[in-house]
């Protein structure tokens, strides 16, 4: 080995001891006839004397090192000057006396700034990401996510599942997200897909008797992309057989809870809250609410269509609804703050925002004169309003509504300080709906993925009011923001067949993309179930970190590219003629 100890153990247990040290020069500090320096690794730093009238050897070095160099050093142990300790440091109370010095490699000036005293241009730190991961933060949440594996394997191989790889290369099954296509050589014409989620394997391996199945994930969608998504991201993969919604929802939140404790030192010893998705719409507008405050949404249907607004009158008779938020306390908001408050529900499609100011108990407002006094007072006891407080009012389709408010409190929530910061608000929401109507494709559609299972006392809707129907899905929210979700699954191939029949597929066409994994389930599948949680996203969140690119070793950029290695990158014409293809694209040099 080149070293003895690493940069972050030694302390005044080892006073005279010889050590030879490896790493980094972080500081480099000339004191004419001495040259400190601060050594680095990824355990931590340690403050080397190199004093130059001890040799020539050593005074050629201290002369010459610079900052980021990597050097080995030889050298004894000694406590610091009093009075020059760092008590925030584990080796802050010794440093070594350098008895001979080698530098190993030089570096250049580096491109970026190590310190972040200066702003370093995005781009710039995302072509030299190998540089910028040598910040203690970057390399302290990389570490921490390997430990947060490590835990997961852990409590999964202790509760019985056993880890199974799936294929990267398979076929493609185009639901949902867009796929990235692997062009094959040996098979000109053809192609492979990267997989979005191992759905169909996980499946198959519980038909094959694999009743306990994890993975840690890769998995890849080509979408655009914002800071919680990256086009290959990491899931914490499971299936279970013979089991119940319950058991799923109970054994995984077991590993949240596991993580939690050993990381964070945080025990939850109640269960986590079971909200079902109505009730999160009703009161949030949203399915991954956040609870760690109030606002939320009211009503007003009933009592605000009765009046001679014209505005509420006609969303209500074209199917609308009418909702509000009490924002407690607030009447003083100026013009322009409630112009910033309008400008957000506009992003989500509502067509404006109608305001009232409860003052010396009467609304104020230029929408008062279209309601009654018993109006105002039912709108006043409804909303609980009391002086001081702004009522605001969104009148639309039902998902506009919803969208535009639930957005307009978490805005709300953000901008005055109303979110506790150090709170962990876990929320199960189950019972999503089976299907939901898309517009563009003038069909319902599996609200989660077409091999979720309906509730069994709601299949007899299948053929009649699909959209009444409630599945065995649910989702595992913490403060506004999806860990993950799954389903139970459909094991009874009549029932899968009558589900894509009512999205649309015929028998020929579920076939063409399914067909293997249809007729697997000719050959005895076990009622099955299972979830997927985003470790990226956990780790995000665990860490506090703003973006993904956080605890990402390399990341992409917003436009799925890596500015460190120049990919997606062009290939040349054999490449493509190896391959069967031809490229359309035509670029200058």
């Amino acid at each position: 080995m080149l070293r003895t100890n690493t940069c972050g153990e030694l302390n005044n247990k080892n006073e005279n001891q010889e050590v030879t040290l490896v790493g980094w020069c972080d500081t480099v500090r000339d004191h004419g006839n001495i040259t400190f320096v601060d050594l680095r690794d990824r355990y931590g730093l340690t403050q080397l004397v190199l004093d130059h009238n001890k040799s020539e050897e050593i005074a050629t070095i201290g002369k010459s090192i610079r900052k980021e160099f990597v050097i080995q050093i030889k050298g004894i142990v000694k406590k610091r000057p009093t009075g020059t300790e760092k008590k925030d440091m584990l080796t802050g109370e010794i440093e070594i006396d350098v008895t001979n010095a080698k530098i190993i490699t030089i570096s250049k000036p580096l491109p970026i700034d190590m310190t972040e005293r200066t702003v370093t241009n995005e781009d710039l730190l995302m072509k030299y990401r190998y540089l910028e991961l040598r910040k203690k933060d970057l390399q302290d949440k990389i570490i921490l996510r390997h430990k947060i594996v490590k835990i997961i394997r852990d409590f999964y191989d202790e509760n019985g599942f056993i880890e199974i790889e799936t294929p990267i290369l398979a076929r493609s099954t185009p639901e949902g997200a867009r796929e990235y296509l692997v062009p094959s050589r040996v098979h000109k014409g053809n192609f492979y897909a990267l997989p979005q989620s191992p759905q169909l394997f996980k499946q198959l391996s519980m038909i094959a008797g694999f009743d306990r199945y994890f993975q840690i994930a890769r998995c890849f969608r080509d979408e655009d992309l914002r800071a919680d998504r990256q086009p290959e991201f990491t899931q914490i993969d499971v299936e279970m057989s013979f089991i119940e919604q319950e058991d799923i929802i109970d054994t995984n939140e077991l590993l949240i809870k596991r993580l939690w404790k050993d990381v964070l030192g945080i025990d939850f010893k109640e269960k986590f809250p079971v909200m079902k998705y109505s009730e999160a719409i009703e009161r949030f507008g949203i399915d991954r609410p956040d609870t760690r405050f109030g606002l939320e949404l009211i009503e007003l249907t009933d009592i605000l269509s009765k009046g001679e607004f014209n505005v509420f009158n006609s969303a209500v008779q074209n199917g609308g609804i009418i909702k509000g938020i009490n924002f407690t306390g607030k009447s003083d908001l100026s013009r322009s703050e409630i112009a910033k408050l309008e400008d957000v529900v506009k992003i989500y499609k509502a067509k404006g925002l109608a305001t009232l100011k409860l003052v010396d108990g009467k609304f104020e407002s230029n929408i008062t004169k279209f309601f009654s006094d018993e109006i105002l007072n039912q709108l006043k006891e409804r909303t609980n309003a009391k002086d001081g407080d702004l009522i605001l009012i969104v009148a639309d389709k039902i998902k506009i509504v919803n969208d535009a408010l639930a957005n307009l409190r978490v805005y709300l929530g953000e901008t005055f300080n109303l979110i506790p910061a150090d709170k962990w608000n876990f929320l199960w929401v189950v019972d999503f709906p089976m299907f939901e109507w898309s517009e563009e494709d003038k069909r319902i559609k599996a609200t989660h993925h077409p091999f979720t299972s309906p509730k069994k006392e709601h299949l007899d809707l299948l053929e009649t009011e699909p959209l009444k129907m409630i599945s065995d899905a649910y989702d595992l929210v913490l403060n506004g923001i999806e860990l993950g979700g799954g389903s139970v699954r459909i094991h009874d191939p009549k029932v899968q067949a009558r589900i894509f029949k009512a999205i649309g597929l015929d028998e020929k066409q579920a076939k063409d993309k399914f067909d293997f994994f249809l007729e697997a389930f000719e050959y005895g599948a076990p009622p099955h179930g299972g979830l997927a949680f985003g470790l990226d996203r956990i780790v995000m969140l665990m860490t506090k970190s703003k973006s993904l690119r956080e605890i990402i070793a390399f990341p992409k950029n917003k436009a799925a590219a890596s500015l460190m290695d120049g990919s997606p990158n062009g290939v040349t014409p054999k490449q493509l003629d190896d391959l069967g293809l031809a490229s359309t694209v035509i670029k200058e040099d």
